[in-house]
């Protein structure tokens, strides 16, 4: 048996799946794609969460369109945390060219073109469906976690959410608890003292602070009603694709801490709100969160904390959470060890801490006999990456460099008119929008 041969039926025998699948792309070995060699991953392990990594410019952008892509088409829904702006395209058919058809020839893989159904969202100024959540349902420990506050400072935040329970005062946006924060040390001073001890001006000044510096990240835009909710991202369409949901963040790369409370908040409703899901046989859902060193950059340690619980914990839930990154030592190695799918795609060595770089990540992969992982590396192609996996009992899959398949959609973005257009048509934003203007008219 030759060389190819042996490493094809290496490969086979890995990656055959006896449930549903996706297919990510073809075996490469020496340079060349091996062909009738699939490289398909289980959709039973998907909710085992994932990495996506590689220099710029390698074609992690184009992955992530791929894995939606196949996710949609299996019924399942996707969040995507679009930190560029590069997914909106997804919503419209591609164009089949040349060097496309070429690349799944060579892959021996059929290609079709495809737009998805696409929800377009957003948590700060750009336009979108607006994604909120109010101050109350953070709770005392998450929203002081937020904060970083003290112990004595969190327990000044505990009072506050006793006192509005107590009282049926809601706690929308941020003004509101501003409002109450003063309130305890100023005209009600005796009332709260009475009931809930004395509170210190010092502690409640250290608290509005803390708040004036989350605002200043935006914060009030993502504070307050109408508060998202987990089944509209969970929806399927008319044809049985799952929605592709799209939260446009190009405005917030330097706003780490409103972007870390997002995906807390998010996290922590999807965790509280699912089901256990046992042994399901596919995800309920998938969240790509591109840039993903966002979420750790400036967080708090109790905030990274909580994000890191909840991401181990979350996967019984039926969610995977893939993280998309240049270098994978941008997330907690606590994560790190938690993400059963690795995509890897090209590092570049420039220097010789590159080089150390790029020999610690190779060795975070499973041996192979046919690569030199180190050296390969750096020299995969545009579209190309190592992979491995979790197969279907949960072990991991050999490491395979793999020519991945195109995009069927659209691979450029959509132009702004092309974006209202579709926020125009979407069925969220005209509900946001009816509740909104029932608010306005309650007040009359």
């Amino acid at each position: 048996m030759s060389k190819s041969e042996d490493f094809s039926k290496h490969i086979i025998e890995g990656y055959t799946c006896k449930g549903d699948f996706i297919i990510l792309g073809g075996a490469i070995l020496d340079g060349e794609p091996v062909a009738n060699t699939p490289v398909s991953i289980p959709l039973k392990t998907l909710n085992r969460h994932g990495l996506i990594a590689g220099a710029t410019g390698t074609g992690k952008t184009k992955t992530i369109q791929v894995l939606s892509e196949q996710l949609s088409q299996n019924g399942i829904p996707v969040l995507m945390m679009d930190i560029k702006g590069d997914f909106s395209g997804i919503a419209v058919p591609g164009e089949e060219k040349a060097f496309i058809t070429d690349r799944h020839a060579k892959i021996t893989l059929p290609y079709e073109t495809k737009g998805f159904p696409v929800e377009l969202m957003t948590i700060s100024e750009q336009n979108g469906v607006r994604l909120r959540a109010t101050v109350s349902e953070f709770g005392p420990v998450l929203f002081s976690r937020i904060l970083d506050l003290n112990d004595t400072q969190a327990g000044v935040v505990s009072v506050i959410f006793k006192y509005c329970d107590d009282n049926k005062l809601p706690l929308l946006d941020l003004k509101d608890f501003k409002k109450v924060l003063q309130y305890s040390t100023e005209e009600g001073k005796e009332e709260f003292e009475k009931e809930y001890g004395r509170i210190s001006t010092s502690s409640t000044g250290s608290i509005l602070r803390k708040v004036i510096e989350l605002e200043q990240q935006g914060a009030e835009l993502f504070f307050g009603e109408k508060s998202f909710e987990i089944e509209d991202l969970m929806r399927i369409d008319e044809n049985g694709n799952g929605y592709i949901n799209i939260i446009r963040l190009t405005d917030i790369q330097d706003k780490p801490k409103l972007f870390s409370t997002f995906m807390l908040s998010l996290l922590a409703e999807i965790y509280n709100t699912m089901p256990e899901q046992g042994d399901a046989g596919r995800p309920e859902l998938v969240i790509f969160i591109d840039e993903a060193h966002l979420i750790f950059d400036q967080a708090s340690k109790a905030l990274q904390d909580q994000i890191e619980t909840i991401v181990k914990l979350i996967r019984s839930k039926g969610i995977g959470v893939y993280f998309i990154t240049q270098n994978p030592m941008d997330v907690p190695s606590s994560v790190l060890a938690q993400l059963g799918l690795k995509i890897q795609h090209a590092l570049r060595a420039f220097t010789a801490n590159d080089r150390k770089a790029i020999k610690e990540t190779s060795q975070n992969y499973p041996l192979s006999d046919y690569y030199k992982t180190d050296e390969i590396l750096t020299s995969l192609g545009i579209g190309e990456a190592f992979v491995t996996a979790l197969n279907e009992k949960g072990v991991p899959t050999p490491l395979v460099a793999t020519m991945l398949r195109a995009p069927m959609s659209r691979m450029d973005v959509l132009t702004e008119t092309e974006i209202d257009t579709a926020i125009s048509k979407s069925k969220l934003a005209k509900n946001t929008m009816k509740y909104l203007i029932e608010k306005v008219l309650m007040k009359f």
